[in-house]
């Protein structure tokens, strides 16, 4: 196993009816920014939930975060908070409204340059604005960890940033206010949870057990109550389960003494930038095709996921791990998830800017550093 250091000190209150209970975790002398969505949580009553329970009026109000939040849009609510002289911010929603609040809380106190050098230069931050959450939508594990993405069309980028200042001080997980999501978001919550423990568990072996087990844990969660939540929305525990099991596919407990990949979100990412596919439905197109090309670095533990997490009893190697991609995939497509480029009218060759800039950059992704462009224009390929 690594050496590692774990921190979390985020306050995660959990359960059915603390929606309203901003009030127990907040300075009445804040002053609060309120941050949503494009108002989903004013028409399934979160909204009235959150105002009745917090000590004081939010001093200013900004909603239309947008998913893949935007630069743009992000940098009029910190006009907005400047001038109104926030202290606070408190996100009420899923992971795209808790990511640009983070950035939000960045960029506030940030005048050394533009605020997306936070992101494009990994420019130094001496300061940002608290925050709390109300999540509405769970699958990005945003509210329990320091990570934000936010997207720039004007420049088809979609970059991310990480810093403990902007660790959410607490969050606040109903799983009633997810009743109302859409099958679409509830699925594309699931498959972005189940994409971020393959990210730190299908590597290589460390002598890990307890966190290998813990991620086969969360992944069995998901595979087991994910399509409960999709046939059954009202069904409480399978909505608390998924809610879970999302927050702890990303709060930090996996990736500890282990090694990280990532490479299929880079690569995702990209996929969003360049052509506006769901977040949750890039992964999934990338996935399989990059564990099948990096199968032989990742044989073991692919075969660990096959035998552990599918059942599959197949006694040639080679073919269990197969079989454990193709489960995954059929998970996937179960759930109304597709797994190839041409499902969202993408060609090979459509993608080859996207190659064309990993080139530039010359490119080493994944835990060995060994997925350059060709291997990713290979994995294109094979996902067209």
């Amino acid at each position: 196993m690594n050496n590692f250091t774990y921190h979390n000190p985020t306050r995660v209150v959990f359960g059915k009816g603390t929606a309203g209970h901003a009030r127990k975790y907040l300075d009445p002398q804040k002053r609060v920014l309120l941050l949503y969505g494009r108002g989903s949580v004013k028409n399934n009553g979160v909204y009235e939930q959150v105002l009745g329970g917090l000590p004081t009026p939010p001093v200013l109000e900004f909603g239309g975060i947008e998913p893949n939040p935007e630069y743009e849009t992000c940098m009029r609510g910190v006009e907005a908070a400047r001038e109104a002289g926030i202290d606070f911010i408190l996100a009420v929603g899923g992971g795209s409204v808790i990511d640009a609040a983070k950035f939000i809380a960045a960029a506030i106190p940030y005048r050394e340059s533009d605020p997306w050098d936070i992101l494009e230069k990994g420019a130094a931050m001496s300061a940002a604005i608290p925050l709390g959450t109300v999540l509405t939508l769970p699958g990005t594990g945003s509210e329990a960890n320091a990570a934000s993405v936010i997207s720039r069309r004007a420049r088809q980028q979609k970059l991310a940033f990480i810093h403990p200042r902007v660790q959410p001080v607490f969050s606040i997980l109903d799983p009633e206010t997810t009743y109302s999501l859409p099958v679409r978001q509830t699925v594309n919550g699931v498959v972005d949870a189940f994409s971020h423990v393959i990210e730190q568990y299908m590597t290589y072996p460390v002598d890990s057990p307890l966190q290998d087990r813990q991620a086969e844990a969360v992944l069995l969660t998901l595979i087991e109550e994910g399509p409960r939540a999709v046939a059954q929305p009202r069904d409480y525990n399978a909505r608390a389960n998924v809610m879970l099991a999302a927050m702890w596919a990303l709060n930090g407990h996996l990736s500890c003494g282990v090694p990280g990949d990532w490479s299929t979100h880079m690569i995702g990412h990209e996929l969003t930038a360049f052509f506006g596919i769901d977040h949750a439905r890039s992964l999934a197109v990338v996935m399989p095709a990059l564990l099948r090309e990096q199968s032989a670095a990742k044989h073991a533990k692919l075969l660990q996921f096959a035998r552990r997490v599918w059942g599959v009893t197949a006694e040639d190697e080679g073919t269990a791990v197969e079989e454990g991609i193709t489960a995954m995939e059929t998970f996937f497509h179960d759930l109304g998830v597709e797994t190839k480029l041409s499902a969202y009218d993408v060609t090979l060759e459509k993608t080859a800017p996207i190659v064309g800039r990993f080139r530039t950059a010359a490119a080493r992704l994944g835990e060995h550093g060994d997925l350059d462009a060709d291997r990713i224009e290979a994995i294109f390929r094979a996902c067209a």
